[in-house]
This record gives structure tokens, sequence and C-alpha cells, in this order.
């Protein structure tokens, strides 16, 4: 799976993403090792391989996250790199808590989490909207008191038969998803770079096209 732009890619002067301006970017998840793998917890894996991208290291913080900080490029935008501490449907504290200790109004927060409604591999962006069944999102939306921020949607696909939905998210990924997470992973990390780095707009136009 081919990335979505160069590394050296240079901001768009249209987007209002300068650097010195600080971005909240949070993957979401369950805390705790026998949730690490789960498929719930792709926002968090994604999340960090941002740190690691960052060179950045999490360490606990009084807004009951772990952070990572960094900036994408020497003088480029800073990224606070978020894990709740908090179980996935309770997630809009830690957000919200961690949004006002920075001061980052909601526009310039990005949440990275799992979506049933889309195929395993398939990245989607949005802004705004409903919370799609997303208890994190929905509990986000609450603590924030708006739907006014950025989505990075990681599609995980609809549980196989009549496997119960709440059981497969919970599940860790199959043998042959496995082998492709890697990929996914970092399509989903490069298409945050690209949020905070050319804007929404430009950055929906290049993960939503088909690839080839």
């Amino acid at each position: 799976m081919a990335g979505f732009f160069r590394r050296d890619a240079a901001p768009s002067a249209s987007t209002g993403a300068r650097g010195g301006s600080a971005w909240l970017v949070v993957g979401l998840g369950n805390p705790g090792p026998q949730y690490a793998g789960n498929r719930h917890n792709v926002g968090a894996m994604v999340a960090e391989l941002l740190a690691e991208r960052l060179g950045a290291r999490f360490s606990r913080h009084r807004t009951m996250t772990m952070l990572a900080e960094g900036r994408l490029r020497p003088g480029g935008p800073k990224l606070i790199v978020a894990r709740p501490l908090s179980y996935m449907n309770t997630s809009g504290g830690p957000v919200s808590s961690a949004a006002g200790y920075f001061g980052i109004p909601p526009e310039r927060v990005i949440v990275i989490h799992d979506d049933l409604d889309l195929p395993f591999e398939t990245i989607k962006l949005k802004a705004d909207g409903g919370h799609g069944g997303q208890n994190g999102v929905r509990d986000i939306i609450t603590a924030l008191g708006t739907p006014e921020f950025v989505r990075v949607r990681v599609g995980i696909g609809r549980p196989p038969g009549r496997q119960d939905a709440a059981d497969y998210v919970l599940r860790d990924f199959g043998g042959t998803e496995k082998t492709r997470l890697p990929f996914v992973l970092d399509d989903a990390a490069e298409a945050v770079e690209l949020v905070i780095e050319q804007g929404l707009l430009a950055a929906q136009q290049k993960v939503h096209a088909p690839r080839t």
C-alpha cells in the first residue's frame, strides 16, 4: 500500500496550518496490554506510530492521558499526541482535559478511531457530523460540546457471519490482517500529517482518491 504524499511535501499556504501552531492528535483505544492488539485499539496504534515518527516518548500526564510531543519538521507545527487512559466509551474527559490544558480549540483536534462501517485497509477523513455509533467519538462530542473536530476513520470491516460486533472489535486482528496492518497504520499516520500540513480538503482529495 503506497503512501499518500512525499515526506518533503511543503505545507499549503491556504490551509492555516502554520508552524508553531499546536494540534492535539488523539488515538482512541482501551488501556492495558490485554487490549493492545484489538481492532478497537487501532487508533492508539496509529498514535504510537506518530510518536515514533516524531522521535517522542509517551509519558503520563495530569489530563489522564499518555502524551508525546514533537514537530513534523524543524519549525513546523507542534503535535501533542495523546492516548486516553480511560476506556474507549469515556474518552471525552481526557480529550477535553488535554485540549483545555494546552489551549487547543476543537478544530485543531484530530481523533483517530476504528470504524466498523469501512472495509479493512480503508482510511476516511471527516470533520463535524455524527459519531456513527462509535462510542468514544460520541463521548468526545459531548465533552467538547461540539462535533467540529477532525476524525481519521480507520476501517476494520464488519464481523463475519453472526459474530457480535462488540466481541469482534475486542478481538485482535486476524492473520491476513496482521500482515497488512503495518501499511494501514502507516497510511493513517500519513493522513494525519496531511491534514496538519496541507489542510483537510487537500488531505481528503489525496486519501480518498482511488488507488492505482
